[in-house]
């Protein structure tokens, strides 16, 4: 493998939050250690096994709040890969945090993904890569197109109701939370604050920002909240 290879080998997962909206389940643990309901593992389970089966042999998990229980997890788990750990010695934010930790990926001159640790999809990270290094771009974002929660109602131009629609897909894409970055990326990245209102803005001004949108059928779901925790668990049953 080279530094050009398209398919990266490592990955970040950002794992610190502190999941508030998912009390009482993060009362003692935090976001990334809560269990899909009917599977067994919490959600950085799923993902490790995820970005393993992509070909991804080392990872680093960025740990926050209550980091010695994903410490101790991972400490006991069989892993499908190598997994370091590093807790910020400071709130450095976003940006600031994914550069310390991608400071301790062991390969610094090729590509690596990161994901948000409370991201639970299936899709394959090797197309991903491929359209990232098509492009030559620095950083691809995931693109998901999440359901609206509410029931849509459709009218004609009359304002005459039409139909009820259940939970229709969103009109707008959104950040997945998943990403592939070039090697160059971590020198971007602000020491202290957010990348996304710094780094993103700049690059996609700059035309070398890629959105790779979801491929249709791709299981993809933030957990958020508790009902996020339910309709994971129905989903999975289904």
């Amino acid at each position: 493998m080279t530094g050009t290879d398209p398919y990266p080998t490592q990955a970040v997962v950002l794992a610190g939050g502190q999941g508030s909206r998912l009390r009482p389940y993060t009362d003692d643990r935090p976001k990334p250690m809560v269990e899909i309901p009917g599977t067994g593992t919490p959600i950085i389970g799923h993902q490790l096994a995820w970005l393993a089966a992509e070909g991804v042999t080392d990872a680093v998990v960025s740990c926050g709040h209550l980091a010695e229980v994903l410490q101790d997890w991972l400490a006991s788990a069989e892993l499908p890969l190598r997994v370091t750990t590093v807790v910020e010695p400071e709130p450095l934010g976003r940006g600031g945090g994914l550069k310390f930790a991608a400071a301790s990926l062991p390969h610094p001159d090729r590509p690596w993904y990161a994901t948000n640790g409370d991201i639970w999809t299936r899709f394959s990270l090797r197309e991903m890569a491929a359209f990232h290094h098509e492009r030559d771009a620095v950083a691809t974002l995931a693109l998901a197109r999440p359901r609206i929660p509410w029931g849509a109602v459709e009218t004609n131009e009359f304002g005459q109701v039409l139909d009820f629609i259940e939970s229709p897909p969103s009109p707008y894409l959104i950040n997945a939370g998943v990403y592939v970055f070039s090697a160059a990326f971590r020198e971007l990245l602000p020491d202290h604050g957010d990348h996304e209102r710094t780094t993103f803005p700049r690059l996609a001004r700059e035309r070398r920002l890629a959105g790779f949108p979801l491929p249709q059928g791709a299981y993809w779901r933030a957990i958020d909240t508790a009902k996020d925790l339910t309709e994971a668990a129905k989903e999975l049953a289904g």
